[in-house]
């Protein structure tokens, strides 16, 4: 303990009451006394939780959207994993669809929590709310770039959409065809950034598979099914579906009822247990995934740096992508 107090630059008493968990000592000594122990590698510190609980406050979508659903099992898992970091995670679930709650819900949570976790829409009262937050913020799995955020977690969204664009260009051939893009909502970076990357390839590449429509379904899994049984059916010219969002399920009973899956090519993103069925069944021909569990912890551990609960620089850590065919679900 004299050596911990040294490094520290404490008193011995504090040191003491930091390791015996007899409180009394403010969070930022209690910090350096925890990380100089683990540094010194005291046995009784490297699992010693904090006194002091942090909030951390993570606003998703409702786990109705699968991929949010991945994402809070991923916070649950977090939760079990870093017990020891004394940080407790409270989910809260937003509308997309709804710019004005968000800021509100971004300004309620910044009030009473140390820092939030987001994946939201890049709406402009939305990314105003996030750069007067006065707690840090990581960004997670879609991108905010003007909210003044401390960190970003997850894929190149515009290297995905590339990548997506390449397999449609090969599965359709030398005949190309038209294709159609289902996104959620186009305010999202994400989405438009694999929009763009999806362009670009069929430009550079595949000049006979044309992008024809892009259409927003609001993140709702059932129209995205109305959307894509509604231009199917006007249009018999389009070969492929680009789904940049929710409604996998939806987008192939549409095209069954058509009698078009067999013919249609259907490219999506994260393999959710859903998506994972209809991979398997040949109803989907490719999934993108970005392993949401894996950047849901690292989003934790990003922010536990950003608190001082872990040792290291926080900074944006970029996810790497998977393909996906039948024959790997």
């Amino acid at each position: 303990m004299s050596d911990v107090a040294r490094e520290a630059g404490l008193s011995l008493a504090t040191v003491d009451r930091v390791l015996n968990e007899r409180g009394g000592v403010t969070p930022d000594k209690e910090r350096r006394v925890i990380e100089v122990a683990r540094r010194l590698r005291l046995d009784r510190a490297l699992r010693l939780r904090p006194t002091r609980t942090l909030r951390i406050a993570v606003l998703i979508q409702s786990p109705t959207n699968p991929f949010h659903a991945a994402l809070q099992s991923g916070f649950d898992l977090a939760a079990k994993l870093h017990v020891d970091l004394g940080l407790q995670l409270h989910v809260r679930h937003i509308d997309q669809n709804d710019p004005a709650g968000i800021a509100a819900a971004i300004r309620m949570e910044a009030e009473r929590c140390d820092a939030l976790i987001v994946s939201l829409p890049a709406a402009p009262r939305v990314a105003q709310a996030l750069t007067e937050a006065r707690v840090p913020v990581v960004t997670l799995a879609t991108d905010i770039t003007e909210s003044g955020r401390a960190a970003y977690v997850g894929p190149d969204d515009h290297r995905a959409g590339r990548v997506a664009g390449d397999l449609m260009g090969r599965f359709l051939g030398a005949d190309g065809g038209e294709v159609v893009m289902l996104a959620g909502r186009l305010d999202i970076a994400g989405q438009r950034a694999r929009e763009a990357g999806f362009r670009e390839v069929l430009a550079e590449r595949y000049t006979r598979a044309r992008l024809t429509d892009v259409l927003e379904s609001g993140e709702d899994g059932e129209r995205a099914g109305r959307l894509a049984h509604r231009v199917m059916r006007s249009r018999p010219g389009i070969r492929g579906i680009y789904l940049a969002s929710a409604g996998a399920g939806p987008v192939v009973a549409a095209l069954r009822r058509l009698g078009r899956a067999e013919s249609t090519i259907l490219i999506t993103h994260e393999m959710t247990p859903d998506r994972r069925a209809l991979l398997r069944a040949r109803a989907i021909d490719a999934v993108i995934d970005q392993n949401p569990e894996l950047e849901a912890r690292l989003a934790v551990e990003a922010v536990a740096r950003l608190l001082g609960r872990l040792e290291g620089e926080a900074t944006d850590i970029p996810t790497e992508i998977a393909i996906h065919t039948c024959e790997t679900a």
